[in-house]
């Protein structure tokens, strides 16, 4: 077991105060009490052959081969959203009760089969209930009549049961869940070892989500080396090694599925901090070097339906199906768990822009839905899912996202605490309170007020998109910090206040196969042009997942119909260089900007907080 230098402040230390977050969490909690977790059990139950008179599972996905990975999402965000500091105590109780049917009915699925396997998607043959496991071994997997993941539908069960596991203030469920989580763990091992090299290999070139993550975490409960065997019996070497000896143009990653590669890095860095080994830490970092630099547009998101393209193709692929949600919530762990591992702050930069600008990006405030896809194309518009009907992938991530939003805000560093994101916030610490009053992006401070009584230092990230110097004030004391982090050493007297401003500009980001291809942000926000609302229709993609159909650029926009814009004067280079020239800001409340100088009338805003009509994140410009 290696040093854990650097471990997250838990969620109930965290509370959120800015009101934006807050209405977010406080849809998901929503959300969540609304459903009926014994519709969610449905399916184990019939899978343990246990009759639940009247008992409906729910729609969607939730009525396929791929169902039961819902509910391991949902398990997950309950636990989260209880531990919360944002949660209200009437809250609490119905997400400790949903916690406690959700344990317990897992529990008599598993004792009532007495086999270890518990599993909720529908049954093709109730006298072989791990017909799907049979049929992936088999290379069987048409996901209607065959196997639709049935492994990484199982990884959702124990993401679930894990997060039960570490509530540290209710050691009966806790204990119920590692109990079941161990059982689970055996009868994964009794089917893992029986396989030849042949069945090993085409389990692993068929989505697993990260199996060897949650057996590398379960064996840290267990210690039971069956586990820990399992685990590694998940760990693509193959892969690992491409990824590792990969270099620009070798492309590695095209025609990848996603959603498939990343939970399995996420799984390469468990393993790491369980085992220590290094080839582990390696290639994670590879992998994340790859994605990040070479495959990632300026949202933090990747991918064009669900697949990696060519190395450095990004513009050529933007469409109506970017940058599926569940892909950035993957990458979000491994980053973290990189950052962890060592301690370098270009994760914590690349952590905050995917947070904010494609994880907030994703749920519609109105609403708390969340999207599949959020479409670099110009012209198209965010979709969302459903309550009761759809119950995507995205969907659990989702529930996952929005009840866990304050995770990275505060990072326990040996004797110092980092400040990583510049939320308005309230850290309650070991005997003292951080609060923080951030007015980014509107302005350019945030005060941060210590009470009680702080013995630790502070590390105040500098963002990579800081303009300039970042100022640091306190108690009559002021000094311009040149490293990764503003460090002020405790300790700190009651009511101490700490002003930091950090400049913003505009700053343009290309693609690398259009250099003219330009999208922008203002401070740590992506900016997206509004583009109206006119003929906002959907349509389906794949099993029926919500896509926006046709794309629009207005001419009153746009004189080109196209995401083309001429440049009045000048060339593009010069245009682009001296972009702050050619945004004014906008007197309004919400931050927004006019583009000048241009055949364009347009105006850009936040995107996150786009969710009701067109938007336009890159557009070609030319001279």
């Amino acid at each position: 077991m290696i040093k854990e230098e650097y471990t997250l402040y838990p969620l109930k230390s965290i509370r959120m105060t800015d009101p934006y977050l807050e209405n977010a969490f406080e849809k998901e909690v929503r959300y969540l009490t609304s459903l009926d977790p014994e519709r969610l059990l449905a399916g184990f139950y019939e899978t343990a052959g246990i009759e639940k008179k009247d008992l409906k599972r729910y729609g969607g996905w939730e009525e396929l081969l791929i169902a039961g990975h819902t509910l391991g999402h949902y398990l997950a965000a309950c636990v989260y959203a209880y531990e919360s500091a944002n949660s209200s105590s009437p809250q609490k109780y119905k997400l400790i009760s949903i916690i406690k049917a959700v344990i317990n009915g897992l529990k008599e699925c598993q004792d009532t089969l007495g086999t270890g396997f518990i599993f909720g998607a529908v049954i093709q043959d109730k006298d072989n209930i791990e017909l799907q496991f049979d049929m992936v071994e088999q290379g069987k997997t048409d996901i209607f009549k065959e196997s639709w993941v049935p492994w990484y539908t199982l990884h959702k069960i124990y993401e679930g049961l894990l997060a039960v596991a570490k509530m540290p203030d209710h050691p009966e469920l806790s204990e119920k869940a590692v109990s079941i989580l161990s059982s689970l763990s055996d009868w994964s091992y009794n089917r893992i070892s029986k396989w030849d090299e042949k069945t090993h290999r085409q389990v692993l070139d068929i989505e697993y989500g990260g199996m060897n993550d949650v057996l590398f975490d379960t064996y840290t409960f267990t210690k039971k080396k069956e586990h820990l065997d399992a685990a590694w019996a998940f760990v693509d070497r193959q892969l690992y090694d491409r990824m590792i000896n990969a270099k620009p143009g070798d492309n590695v990653l095209n025609n990848t599925h996603a959603n498939t590669t990343i939970p399995k890095f996420v799984g390469a860095m468990q393993g790491y901090f369980v085992t220590g080994d290094g080839y582990l830490l390696k290639a994670g970092e590879a992998f994340w070097k790859l994605v990040t630099e070479l495959h990632t547009y300026i949202t933090g998101g990747n991918s064009e339906w669900e697949h990696f393209g060519l190395d450095s193709v990004l513009d050529k692929e933007r469409t109506n199906c970017n940058c599926e949600t569940c892909n950035v919530y993957n990458m979000l762990k491994l980053t973290m768990l990189l950052f962890r591992a060592t301690g370098e702050k270009k994760y914590l930069d690349w952590y905050e822009n995917a947070f904010i600008n494609q994880i907030l990006s994703s749920q519609n405030p109105d609403t708390g839905m969340t999207t599949y896809f959020q479409a670099m194309a110009t012209g198209y518009f965010k979709t969302y899912g459903n309550p009761t009907d759809k119950f995507w992938c995205c969907t659990g991530t989702g529930m996952e996202n929005f009840s866990k939003l304050g995770e990275s805000f505060y990072i326990k560093a040996g004797d110092s605490v980092i400040i990583n994101q510049y939320f308005s916030s309230v850290l309650y610490g070991e005997g003292f309170t951080l609060t923080m009053e951030s007015c980014l992006p509107e302005e350019n401070f945030v005060t941060i007020t210590v009470n009680g009584c702080c013995d630790k230092n502070l590390m105040l990230r500098i963002p990579d998109w800081v303009a300039g110097e970042m100022k640091v004030d306190y108690t009559g004391r002021s000094f311009t910090p040149d490293d990764k982090f503003a460090v002020i050493e405790g300790p700190f007297m009651d009511d101490t206040v700490i002003t930091v401003k950090m400049p913003m500009e505009i700053k343009a980001y290309n693609l690398p196969d259009n250099k003219n291809s330009y999208a922008f942000k203002y401070g740590p926000v992506v900016l997206s042009a509004k583009l109206g609302s006119d003929n906002m229709e959907t349509t389906m993609t794949g099993v029926a997942v919500t896509i926006p159909k046709e794309k629009l650029i207005p001419v009153d926009m746009v004189s080109s119909g196209t995401d083309t814009i001429k440049v009045n004067e000048g060339s593009v280079e010069d245009f682009i260089t001296n972009i702050n020239d050619h945004m004014e800001r906008n007197d309004t409340d919400e931050l927004s900007f006019t583009l000048k100088d241009t055949d364009a009338n347009l105006i850009y805003v936040t995107h996150y907080k786009q969710h009701k009509e067109r938007y336009g994140l890159y557009f070609e410009f030319t001279d």
